[in-house]
C-alpha cells in the first residue's frame, strides 16, 4: 500500500485550474476532519463536484486514512461509476452510491459529507433524534430530515427514498447511522458539521446529567431568525473552515500534493 501511495502522489494529473483547486480544498477538508476526530478508520466520505464537468465528483480513495489523503490522490469518478482520471485506487461502493446519487438528483449539492463521529451516531440512534436542549441545537430545529436504517447503503434503489426524506432539507439523519450533510460549498458543510457535532455532544452530556431543559419553539424561531447576524462575509464556513486549514498547515502540509 505504501508504494501505491506514493505513486498516488507523483501522478502528473492533466487536470484544469479549477480542479486543481477544488482537489487541494477537498484535501484539506479531510485532513481538517481527521484533526477534528470526525474520521472513521478508512471509512466514510466526502465529495466535491468538479468545477464546469457536470457529473463529475472527487471523492476519497478508498483503503487510505483521510490523514493520507491530498489533492492528487483524490479519485474523479463520473455518477455512472466512471473513473476519470486514472487512478489506482478503488471508491467505497456505499459511498458512491450514496455520493452519486444525490449529485446526480440534488444540482445545489457541491459538496456532500457522511460521518460515523460517536456522538452524531447516538443522536441519530435516538428516539425523537436531535432536541431544542442548547444553543446549537436551535440552528437545526426543523432543518433536519431523517431516514430508516435499511442497511449499508450498496443499493442503488434506496437512493429515491433517501432523496424523498431530504426534501427541501440540506441534512439527513440516517437512523442508527449518522448523518449526511449537502451544502454548495465545503465551507457550508463543514459549518454544519461542525455545529450538529457540537450539538449532539452536548444534548449527550445534558441528557447523561439530568433532566434537559427544552428551549421553546417561539425561541428557537427568534435564535433563527437572528443567527445570520453573527455570519462573516465569504459564504456559510468559509472563515472557520480557512482557520482550521491554517492550524492544520502548521504541522502538514502534505495535503497540497
Amino acid at each position: 500500500m505504501a508504494t501505491s501511495i506514493k505513486n498516488a502522489h507523483a501522478r502528473n494529473l492533466d487536470c484544469s485550474e479549477a480542479e486543481w483547486a477544488a482537489r487541494q480544498e477537498l484535501a484539506a477538508c479531510y485532513r481538517v476532519f481527521d484533526h477534528l476526530g470526525w474520521s472513521e478508520s478508512i471509512y466514510n466520505h466526502i465529495s466535491l463536484k468538479v468545477p464546469g464537468e457536470d457529473g463529475a465528483f472527487l471523492i476519497n480513495p478508498y483503503g487510505l486514512h483521510y490523514s493520507e489523503v491530498c489533492a492528487s490522490n483524490l479519485v474523479k469518478i463520473d455518477i455512472d461509476g466512471n473513473t476519470l482520471d486514472g487512478s489506482p485506487f478503488p471508491v467505497n461502493k456505499a459511498g458512491f452510491t450514496q455520493h452519486a446519487y444525490f449529485h446526480r438528483h440534488v444540482d445545489w449539492a457541491h459538496a456532500i459529507c457522511h460521518t460515523h463521529t460517536t456522538a452524531t451516531m447516538a443522536v441519530c440512534s435516538l428516539e425523537g433524534g436531535l432536541q431544542p436542549v442548547n444553543f446549537y441545537a436551535c440552528n437545526f430545529i426543523g432543518k433536519l430530515s431523517y431516514h430508516d436504517f435499511e442497511g449499508v447503503t450498496v443499493r442503488e434503489e434506496e437512493g429515491e427514498r433517501l432523496l424523498a426524506n431530504l426534501g427541501d432539507n440540506r441534512i439527513l439523519m440516517l437512523r442508527n447511522h449518522g448523518p449526511v450533510i449537502l451544502g454548495r460549498s465545503i465551507g457550508e458543510i463543514f459549518i454544519q458539521h461542525w455545529s450538529l457535532q457540537r450539538a449532539c455532544e452536548i444534548q449527550l452530556a445534558t441528557m447523561a446529567a439530568g433532566k434537559p431543559v427544552m428551549i421553546p419553539d417561539e425561541v428557537v424561531a427568534v435564535h433563527q431568525r437572528d443567527v445570520g447576524q453573527v455570519r462573516l462575509p465569504g459564504g456559510p464556513g468559509k472563515a472557520d473552515f480557512d482557520a482550521w486549514v491554517r492550524i492544520i498547515d502548521r504541522t502538514d502540509r502534505s495535503w497540497r500534493d
